[in-house]
């Protein structure tokens, strides 16, 4: 099956209408402009769990997703405040099918933080796109994964590996919870506001200074001006 890009999704989207049945279509959604976000978003959601769809995660082909197992609605992801995964994992190599490394002989999980560049820059930008609870192939070009050096000695130069990775969880990081976490981000939210609101205060002061100053400026003008027509009169 041929790999869809976000872009080929949209474009595939706009062409919906003249190549998918609208019976097909749930009745709430038959009304709808084809270019809706709605219906889009029901078209992009089918179209990935009926056609099994490869999504092209690095835009490239570098890093492509296919999702095993959806997870539940509500499940979460990794985030700022839950950067830590556990994840079950399978590697094999992509052109002999050999399994090079795997968790699940001995059932133990990999846990790293995902962003950090612990791990190779596919598994950093899957990650990311996952849920508790989901599993995905996750297809990486060597310029992802280990390059021209590899990983000896299982894994050759210039190899493209395929994992089926499971995201068993996500955690705050070590030494905090996430209600410190939450708590740390409340306390720099509530800084922010106080800095902009001083600094809304100093401006406003600078304003009615300004404003003190001009009227204070046209008050003495008045007098000059004043002083110079009892001048002309005077004179007459």
């Amino acid at each position: 099956m041929a790999t869809k890009t976000l872009g080929d999704l949209s474009r595939l989207i706009v062409s919906v209408p003249g190549s998918t049945r609208r019976s097909d279509l749930p009745v709430s959604l038959h009304n709808l402009h084809p270019r809706s976000d709605k219906y889009k978003g029901f078209v992009v959601k089918r179209f990935i769990e009926v056609m099994g769809d490869v999504i092209d995660l690095s835009g490239d082909g570098g890093v492509l997703k296919t999702i095993v197992r959806r997870p539940k609605a509500d499940a979460t992801g990794p985030s700022e405040d839950l950067p830590l995964v556990d994840v079950h994992y399978e590697g094999t190599l992509a052109e002999t099918g050999e399994v090079f490394d795997t968790t699940h002989e001995d059932n133990t999980v990999f846990s790293f933080e995902v962003g950090k560049g612990s791990v190779i820059q596919a598994w950093d930008i899957a990650l990311r796109t996952m849920k508790v609870g989901e599993v995905a192939k996750i297809t990486c070009k060597p310029e992802y994964a280990y390059g021209s050096a590899g990983s000896p000695p299982d894994i050759p130069p210039n190899a493209t590996l395929i994992f089926e990775v499971e995201l068993v969880a996500c955690k705050p990081r070590k030494g905090s919870s996430l209600s410190s976490v939450s708590e740390e981000r409340a306390r720099l939210e509530e800084l922010k506001r106080q800095r902009e609101l001083a600094a809304a205060v100093k401006e406003e002061e600078k304003k009615k200074r300004e404003e003190a100053k001009a009227a204070a400026a046209a008050r003495m003008q008045a007098k000059l001006d004043a002083k110079k027509g009892k001048g002309k009169g005077k004179g007459k």
